[in-house]
């Protein structure tokens, strides 16, 4: 933990139990900038902003990144506020036709297409603006691909288009007015950990992209590749090996065509949950049908990715010495601890069966790689418990 983190933490201790959300930015800038920095010649890094969109997050990225990549009229609406020029592109499986209009007033770079009928209330509303909209049309590719937390394709979802109707796709984007197809959107996983998986995913990627060139005579523009790169919360010491990729992907894209002149990333956990710490204070510590308890101020209604995803996310304590009680001061011993929060469901749960050497109430645990798909995915009014602080430390930029 910084000197900076500790000194806030510690400035709130003996108020209100502490209870907030910390971004440090110039750890953010410094990994986002190592990225972009060492991405090859027609790469581009766009940041998924369902990630993070908090504005100072949004800020100190814009000027690192292609641009962004949302996926509501919401998300357009808080990029065009940071800037009116930055690059824009716009995914989402359900796009409303107000969005698509949104979308094409305030110059989005191109509508990732999930269907033939999105394809069809793109054009009208292109035709009725008298614009022509850049289209990729999304598809589920069959696979297999690498083991990820999350299959966005290679099975039964939700998104993009299945290929055995993309010669109707293809056919639709290329002769519906107001339509230029400039290519393919292939996000097939989420949350991947193995460089070399993700190198042959592109490789994958790429063979299928060339093959439907020969198929449906085209020159494909634009390749967006999608994010999928992902945060080990199990092991933070065995992390996604960023520079065994970076060296070896200038090969990989070497062997694309070279009327190919864009391969896009769209990243969101990866480049901004190591900068996120969630922090709170403990306020009871009991022990029920042989398990010890660590209850804290906040929960899954602040912090749902523990319980959205299954897993124990990693913490560590931050002691507190000052005691203002006379009751006697709750603590564990080499114990294993079950962290939960305050909401009235036994599903609350932030870590389970935790080994710690010594916890207090009183004490403040720091949740690490917080910054992404914590605050944002989360049921904030549930119980109608106060909101946590959001704190932004560092220049950022």
């Amino acid at each position: 933990m910084s000197d900076q983190l500790a000194k806030l933490v510690q400035e709130r201790v003996g108020g209100e139990p502490v209870c907030l959300f910390a971004y440090d930015l110039d750890r953010l800038t410094e990994h986002v900038r190592t990225v972009t920095e060492s991405l090859p010649p027609r790469c581009r890094m766009f940041y998924a902003m369902k990630a993070n969109s908090a504005d100072r997050i949004l800020r100190a990225l814009a000027p690192l990144v292609a641009g962004f990549e949302v996926a509501s009229g919401g998300e357009l609406a808080k990029a065009r506020v940071v800037g009116a020029e930055i690059p824009v592109i716009f995914g989402g499986p359900a796009k409303t036709p107000a969005e698509i209009e949104q979308a094409l007033i305030q110059g989005v770079t191109r509508l990732h297409a999930e269907s033939v009928l999105e394809l069809h209330r793109i054009s009208e509303t292109a035709t009725r603006l008298d614009r022509t909209a850049d289209v990729l049309l999304r598809v589920n590719l069959a696979g297999p691909f690498p083991t990820a937390t999350l299959a966005m394709a290679g099975r039964p979802t939700q998104f993009g288009i299945s290929e055995e109707v993309l010669p109707e796709a293809v056919a639709a984007a290329r002769t519906l007015p107001g339509l230029r197809l400039v290519g393919f959107h292939l996000h097939s996983l989420s949350n991947n950990l193995s460089a070399p998986a993700h190198l042959e995913l592109l490789e994958h990627y790429r063979r299928t992209v060339v093959g439907w060139e020969r198929e449906f005579g085209m020159c494909c523009e634009v390749l967006n590749v999608g994010g999928g790169i992902g945060v080990n919360y199990a092991d933070l010491d065995d992390q996604f090996d960023w520079p065994h990729f970076a060296r070896e992907l200038p090969a990989l894209v070497g062997r694309f065509p070279d009327h190919l002149r864009e391969i896009d990333f769209e990243c969101g956990r990866y480049l901004v949950a190591e900068s996120g710490r969630y922090v709170v204070e403990v306020l009871d510590v009991k022990r029920n049908h042989g398990v010890d308890y660590v209850l804290v101020r906040g929960g899954t209604h602040q912090f749902r990715l523990p319980v959205s995803w299954q897993h124990s996310h990693p913490f560590t304590v931050l002691p507190v010495d000052q005691w203002p009680s006379n009751a006697l001061r709750p603590e564990l011993h080499n114990a294993r601890a079950t962290v939960v929060g305050e909401l009235c469901t036994p599903k609350d749960v932030l870590a389970r069966d935790v080994p710690v050497t010594r916890l207090r109430v009183g004490d403040v645990l720091v949740f690490s790689h917080a910054g992404a798909y914590g605050w944002e995915i989360s049921h904030h009014d549930f119980l109608t418990h106060p909101h946590p602080e959001h704190v932004y430390y560092g220049d950022g930029f």
